[in-house]
């Protein structure tokens, strides 16, 4: 029989062990192993059965279940002590408070806007790496107490489930979860009712969201639901699935999670008393309306529009993820103009809101709204996620700061870092603890693992190791019953892998850049590579492909049919629906990451810094973090072929030198000389007689002790705060102090000098004091001859830019070309009348070979936090 109504009864836990709820909604407890081992002690086989969630784990308890819990001494003792642990966590001060102690203008509270947030599998609320390090920022932020907001939505039915067929295609459901049965709460008002935002839409139509609180930890997590009773059938879909539907509904998304979080954050300050943000940050472009939100606010309030923007724009940091044009979210511009048409934000001009997003430069199509390139021009901080990521974000976005070369694009890079609590197994952790203290993989100092014996070291490995075996055996047999195999036809699950062998993972997202297929290119050598018989290699792989992306699911059933072949089968293994917990265990149990991506088409990448946080090696592609942390003794680096050649003959190149060092240097490095333990090995050498291969404990050991620190999630926070969160704040209250008059008053003088620009020019440059023979050392009278119009010296900045000219082929755009550049500013020195003046300077020449200068006039105020802020300059020639 069907049930005709449907609610959930919440668990009502007796006195003495009700902070177990606490525990349980607070996702402090995912990272907090003393809490995790709470839970699993209060009925280990559950624990395991709900897939380690303590909210399922408490609501399976039920009347007399609870009351043996309440009537047990010991498990009431923990449960006060780890109540007590989670009060002293929450409320004493942390790295942020005594940081900030001595700043003048302390950011009050930050907000920090992502389409999805991976923080556990139990909130199934992320697809991939920007929601896994959207996660990973919260807790860091926690951990270190800087006060951040998150805001995110709330999906019906998360991200897909992933299954495969038995002709090996993936196959996606969408299981649809209920609220109250997660660690939630519904933000209310006083008089109980769910706290509403609301936008108009096209056609008299409004969307309503209620909005769900997550704490994770310190960080309350603020989440928009648009199914609600007061929406009609289309409305209360918007936020549905995760990167679902087209484009209307996924600019609905985004125009919710921008403006309606916005709302949010208003809605959680009046009833919660909490300050409003003071930064906003916005975690890829799709949080991007979240500023014409707030300059609609002040636009209410009586604010012009450039006034408002240049506020708005003083306390907003935009962060990019994406290296590839087509990673952008882009709607056509009339979509944009129809909803905002409707009363989205009825002070603010349409036509500006078209304007940010606007694709108003070479190459760029007219017809979209380009979501990023309207994050950057609402923030006046933004960055790339790796240092080469930076590189590549400033000569893609080029083209909205013309005049500049790319190195001159304000986009700065912070490398993204992982999360150590939650990424690095207790395995490791709890003997760390022991070893070192309790800071032993939260601190800085990772250089102690210098100090763990070699066998100890090995034996971890080897217990991770094991712990993934088990967890591929029982995944491949559920996979293959799925699949529609019968149980005889899964014997053979039980022996897969071996704990003995050199075990490599691969696992990610499945566009076609990141390359799932490269290790397949040559079969038959990855065929001898598996079935050494001394010294054998073992894959594990797993990956999800977007549901509409065809080619990548061609890839993931290429790399399946491949997997399931019974020559090759207990050797390679592909495990569907790859998630956090899927993770917690792969990671840590590879000895090997690898990762093959199309150089420079990898943002950060973060899987391999987990690996190598638990004692992996990075095998990789110089991308992302991996290019400018690779060392030479931390992994190996894939030779990258040339990007003219074709993509094909890229793959043909790039896996050939993938296998070369697989069979030249990761294998025998694995299976070294010096080891007697593995069959047909050398025996031992003189200088180790224990079996131990030595020189890969050592990579092991140097990888943790320099990688440690730097791949931390808790350095990337702290990097956010010291160089964009706080000057942010600075900006913002320096714009926002005084009814906004510092706001105003550069507002004006942007019209200003925007109208007046076009008639700068520089109409002469003199050079003295350089002889026939110039040397190092010798000095350069620089003199600039600059119309500056309707403009006063102050409003410039005139520079000589001089360095080194690029030696290209004579016709080349690039000919005379000044390369690795120093600026000199030039002085004014002689009113010529009618705003023509003299600016002069003496530039010292610092360098042999060939030398060049230029001169260039740009735009200056000391509320531009760069020369290129406002892409404006006049070049010289």
């Amino acid at each position: 029989m069907k049930a005709i109504r449907r609610f959930t009864v919440r668990t009502h836990l007796p006195a003495s062990i009700a902070g177990l709820g606490r525990l349980a909604t607070n996702l402090r407890w995912s990272w907090h192993p003393e809490t995790k081992r709470l839970f699993h002690d209060l009925d280990p086989a559950a624990w395991r059965r709900l897939d380690q969630d303590p909210v399922a784990l408490l609501g399976s308890f039920d009347r007399a279940r609870l009351a043996e819990l309440a009537a047990d001494e010991s498990i009431v003792r923990r449960v006060a002590a780890a109540t007590e642990d989670l009060d002293r966590y929450l409320t004493e001060d942390r790295w942020f408070q005594h940081e900030s102690a001595g700043w003048e203008v302390p950011p009050r509270s930050i907000a920090y806007f992502s389409p999805e947030f991976g923080i556990t599998a139990v909130l199934p609320q992320y697809s991939g790496g920007l929601g896994i390090l959207a996660g990973d920022h919260l807790k860091s932020a926690s951990d270190l107490g800087v006060p951040v907001i998150g805001v995110g939505l709330l999906y019906q039915s998360g991200y897909f489930k992933q299954s495969l067929s038995r002709d090996a295609w993936q196959q996606e459901t969408y299981p649809v979860l209920d609220p109250d049965n997660l660690p939630l709460s519904l933000l209310k008002h006083r008089d109980g009712t769910p706290a509403l935002v609301s936008l108009p839409l096209p056609g008299h139509r409004t969307l309503h969201a209620q909005v769900w609180r997550a704490d994770v930890g310190r960080v309350p997590l603020l989440l928009l639901d648009s199914n609600v009773p007061a929406n009609d059938d289309t409305a209360r879909s918007v936020t549905d699935r995760l990167y679902g539907g087209g484009g209307e509904q996924r600019l609905q998304q985004e125009l919710l999670l921008g403006m309606g979080g916005v709302r949010a954050l208003r809605l959680f300050a009046e009833l919660t008393g909490t300050e409003a943000p003071s930064v906003y940050h916005t975690n890829e472009g799709h949080a991007g309306f979240q500023g014409i939100e707030r300059i609609e606010e002040l636009m209410a309030a009586g604010l012009d529009w450039e006034s408002a923007l240049c506020s708005v724009r003083a306390s907003t940091v935009f962060t990019t993820h994406t290296p590839v044009p087509a990673g952008i979210d882009r709607f056509d511009r009339s979509l944009v103009e129809q909803f905002f048409r409707a009363g989205l934000a009825p002070s603010v001009p349409v036509e500006e809101v078209l304007a940010l997003g606007a694709e108003d430069y070479d190459g760029g199509h007219r017809g979209l709204h380009n979501m990023a390139v309207m994050g950057l021009r609402l923030g006046q901080r933004a960055n790339g996620v790796a240092r080469l990521h930076g590189q590549v974000s400033r000569e893609m976005f080029r083209g909205l700061w013309p005049g500049f070369d790319a190195d001159e694009v304000p986009i700065t890079s912070i490398t993204n870092g992982v999360h150590a609590p939650t990424w690095v197994s207790s395995t490791v952790s709890d003997r760390a603890i022991e070893l070192f203290g309790t800071s032993a993989v939260a601190g800085p100092d990772w250089g102690r693992v210098w100090d763990v014996p070699d066998e100890e070291l090995w034996e971890v490995r080897r217990t991770l190791r094991r712990a993934l075996i088990a967890d591929v055996r029982a995944r491949l047999r559920s996979s293959w019953l799925k699949r529609g195999a019968s149980e005889a036809e899964v014997a053979w699950t039980a022996s897969v892998l071996d704990e003995d062998v050199l075990t490599i993972g691969f696992a990610r997202r499945v566009p076609t850049y990141k390359r799932l297929t490269l290790m397949l290119r040559d079969p038959a050598r990855l065929k001898r590579l598996l079935l050494d018989p001394e010294h054998p290699v073992q894959l594990v792989v797993a990956g999800k492909s977007h549901p509409a992306d065809e080619q990548g699911k061609l890839m993931i059933q290429e790399m399946v049919r491949f997997a399931d072949d019974p020559e090759v089968r207990h050797r390679i293994a592909f495990l569907p629906n790859y998630d956090i917990q899927m993770a917690s265990t792969l990671m840590p149990g590879c000895d090997v990451w690898l990762n093959n991506p199309l150089r420079p088409l990898e943002a950060c990448g973060t899987s391999g810094m987990k690996v190598a946080m638990n004692g992996g090696l990075n095998l990789s592609v110089l991308d992302g973090w991996w290019d400018e942390m690779f060392d030479g003794e931390n992994g190996w680096a894939i030779p990258t072929a040339s990007s003219a050649a074709s993509t094909g003959e890229r793959d043909d190149i790039e896996a050939a030198a993938l296998y070369d060092l697989l069979e030249s240097q990761v294998v025998p490095r694995f299976y070294g000389a010096e080891r007697s333990d593995q069959a047909g090995a050398a025996g031992p050498s003189a200088a180790s007689r224990d079996g131990l291969p030595h020189q890969w404990i050592a990579m092991v050991k140097h990888t943790m002790a320099t990688l440690g620190p730097a791949m931390s999630a808790d350095r990337m926070v702290q990097d956010y705060v010291t160089r964009l969160y706080r000057p942010a704040a600075a900006a913002g209250r320096v714009m926002d102090g005084d009814d906004f008059a510092r706001a105003r008053e550069l507002a004006g003088w942007k019209t200003r000098v925007r109208s007046a620009f076009g008639r700068v020019a520089v109409e002469h440059v003199d050079s003295l004091g350089v002889s026939e023979e110039p040397q190092v050392g010798d000095e350069l009278q620089v003199s600039a001859y600059v119309d500056l119009g309707d403009l006063e010296p102050a409003d410039v900045c005139v520079q000589a830019v001089y360095g080194r000219v690029a030696t290209e082929p004579s016709g080349s755009l690039d000919e005379d070309r000044l390369v690795d550049t120093s600026a000199l500013e030039l002085s004014p020195a002689e009113d010529l009348g009618e705003g023509r003046w003299r600016f002069a300077g003496s530039l010292l020449i610092d360098r042999s070979g060939a030398f060049g200068y230029s001169v260039r006039v740009l735009p200056r105020h000391e509320l531009l936090a760069s020369p290129a802020e406002m892409a404006l300059v006049v070049n010289a020639g």
